[in-house]
């Protein structure tokens, strides 16, 4: 099967990406190593000190293979990286005075933390939880609905969604998920477990039996307790509230909490400027 390429992709988002000179008329540059400092929402958290020390050995027998784009810094004459820390840390490894980059024309921190992830996804460098807080980080600072994510990084909203389900387990459940010791498939069953020590006693199961995620999801189904209607009902409630608050959101292009129950509750609607309080306003026009 065929996989599908993400979103805009960096090819997309810097034309002519690799190349002396970009169609946007960006160039590439030579930067020493000491005026260039880390990407600030860089999502990856963990880089591999082994496969770092095989590219530094690769850019010394063979050389940088694709420039890092970088944007100007507040302090003159520095740069902070928006793609390429990896390469930009190799270099450093691979005891490189400076690192061939493209400077991006006023990047602001949305477009730095979006080209960040694309590249990280794209490289397969963000392990699922790193993903999914990354995911977070773009709907709590960026306030990014589930299908802007979605379209920025080629997924399905439903993909986002249940990756953000990962970020509702303990720390310390994530932390295997990080370490592979369970995979994120295991984590989306053991989310929907309320129960702290039923959910240690399954992670333990899974990790000693090396059990597969269909038949954990069967486990899971069997831990749930009959609790009746109402509290179906109740449940199904939440899911709709959910839904409603997630289209919202779509409809208005900004971030929408629904709070409360099926009886009485309130809806607080976020705005960023004037501006955006008067799309928000015409947008609710429409849909009333």
């Amino acid at each position: 099967m065929q996989k599908k390429a993400l979103g805009r992709g960096l090819e997309s988002l810097i034309p002519g990406i690799g190349g002396p000179k970009t169609s946007t008329g960006e160039t590439v540059i030579t930067i020493p190593l000491n005026k260039i400092k880390p990407n600030r929402f860089q999502p990856r958290k963990k880089f591999d000190n082994a496969k770092l020390q095989e590219l530094a050995d690769s850019i010394n027998k063979h050389g940088l293979a694709q420039p890092i784009l970088v944007a100007a810094s507040i302090a003159p004459g520095e740069y902070e990286i928006i793609a390429g820390e990896r390469r930009f840390r190799a270099s450093k490894l691979a005891g490189k005075k400076d690192i061939k980059a493209i400077v991006k024309n006023a990047a602001d921190d949305q477009q730095r933390f979006d080209l960040a992830l694309i590249e990280n996804i794209q490289r397969e460098n963000l392990d699922p939880v790193e993903e999914a807080r990354a995911f977070k980080r773009l709907i709590e600072e960026f306030n990014h609905t589930h299908e802007q994510i979605a379209a920025t990084v080629g997924k399905e909203r439903s993909v986002i969604s249940n990756s953000l389900r990962l970020l509702t387990l303990p720390d310390d459940v994530q932390a295997m998920i990080s370490e592979g010791k369970i995979s994120a498939g295991h984590g989306r069953m053991l989310a929907g477990i309320e129960d702290a020590n039923q959910l240690r006693a399954l992670v333990e199961q899974i990790i000693n039996e090396k059990l597969s995620v269909r038949a954990v999801e069967s486990l899971v189904s069997e831990l749930k307790p009959a609790t009746g209607k109402k509290a179906k009902s109740s449940k199904k409630q939440e899911i709709e509230i959910v839904n409603l608050q997630e289209e919202l959101q779509r409809k208005l292009g900004t971030k929408v909490i629904i709070s409360g129950n099926s009886k009485k509750g309130k809806i607080e609607i976020r705005y960023y400027s004037l501006a955006d309080l008067e799309r928000i306003a015409n947008e609710l026009k429409i849909i009333l």
